[in-house]
């Protein structure tokens, strides 16, 4: 088997310290440092304020060491006030000081303790909120797609099965880079951070919930050991798994891979079919890019098509999907159409124009 490659699945060895964790997609990110900033000016608003007050009012005040409140009084009264309840040195003896400590002072010794316990008090609750967010994410995935790798090709799976009606809900990404996983929650997606090929990483993706499994590392043996494990865990989904060498695919097969898409190979045939014909490369192009041009898609024939002749249906069938085998179109088994059999057809995508008049329609 051939290892081709530096693999991005392993983007580096501090990255492959992270514990596997769930990030859902955020709504609003603030920089930490902006926030202990914006809670010092809090509280330092609150203790100038303080000590205006005990200082305007400072003729109703009683220092116990000479008598006579002056401005430092005033701050050492007004921060031993605001963080304890005071020692007793300094105290209010007038009406009016007595009156601007219950109705002032006191909320704003409140106010100073809640912004200092603030930052505690908001990282419990963000924990509280995330773990709710995520257990009840977990009871609502039900047959989800998950995607192993978002480079390249992890990408552009993602934008295919968006672009066929797929929900960004129903995407989980699976990634050792939080920085892959903070771009796949930008983008709306929610992602997994730990390495693919371990079974407890797909565990907190659940795989043994997902209906698809797409696997798009960039080393084989590196996706040979996660269609196993992923195998392993689910039996039913359907696992669809890019490989680098044409000569690892039987390999991925074997392992439970229910398609295996050579890479290089077919990068290697659009190139060549653009050398020999321009026009047909790029109407593969169009084909395998959903929701713009043409598109290929399966479907199940109509009551109307069965019994017909493929060359009879409404669309361009190009082959004919009966139980476990597939049928050109040219195939004289692909005739008639029986009722459980699913074509493979090229359609026009939703929203493109209508073919403009007197265009020749090109049939097999």
């Amino acid at each position: 088997m051939k290892l081709p490659g530096h693999d991005a699945i392993a983007r580096g060895a501090d990255e492959h310290l992270v514990a596997a964790r769930v990030k859902l997609p955020q709504r609003r990110i603030q920089r930490p440092l902006r926030q202990v900033l914006r809670r010092l000016a809090m509280a330092l608003a609150v203790l100038f304020l303080t000590v205006l007050i005990v200082w305007m009012d400072r003729g109703g005040y009683h220092d116990n060491a000479n008598g006579s409140v002056d401005f430092l009084d005033a701050v050492y009264y007004a921060t031993v006030t605001l963080s304890t309840t005071g020692y007793g040195d300094i105290v209010p003896y007038s009406d009016g000081a007595r009156l601007a400590n219950i109705l002032l002072v006191t909320p704003l010794r409140v106010m100073f303790l809640i912004i200092l316990v603030g930052t505690t008090l908001e990282v419990l609750t963000e924990r509280t909120r995330e773990e709710w967010r995520q257990n009840r994410w977990r009871s609502a995935l039900r047959d989800h797609t998950l995607i192993i790798g978002y480079g390249t090709k992890g990408r552009s799976a993602a934008q295919t099965l968006c672009a066929t009606g797929l929900r960004k809900e129903q995407l989980v990404v699976v990634d050792p880079s939080p920085r892959v996983i903070e771009a796949a929650n930008a983008e709306g997606l929610t992602g997994v951070i730990g390495d693919a090929t371990r079974s407890d990483v797909l565990l907190r993706a659940e795989v043994q919930r997902a209906k698809q499994v797409v696997i798009a590392t960039q080393r084989d043996d590196t996706a040979v050991l996660v269609t196993l494990t992923a195998r392993q865990l689910n039996k039913r989904a359907k696992i669809v798994t890019a490989v680098r060498e044409e000569e690892n695919a039987p390999l991925l097969r074997q392992s439970g891979a229910d398609a295996v898409i050579t890479s290089a190979s077919a990068a290697g045939r659009m190139l060549g079919m653009s050398v020999l014909s321009p026009w047909a490369g790029s109407v593969m192009d169009d084909l395998i890019q959903q929701g713009s041009g043409l598109d290929m898609v399966e479907r199940p024939i109509t009551k109307a098509e069965a019994g017909r002749g493929v060359r009879e249906t409404d669309d361009l069938v190009v082959s004919v999907v009966r139980g476990h085998r597939l049928l050109g179109y040219d195939d004289p088994a692909a005739s008639p159409l029986q009722p459980t059999d699913r074509v493979i057809s090229i359609v026009r995508a939703e929203g493109e124009p209508p073919q403009e008049p007197g265009r020749a329609t090109i049939r097999p």
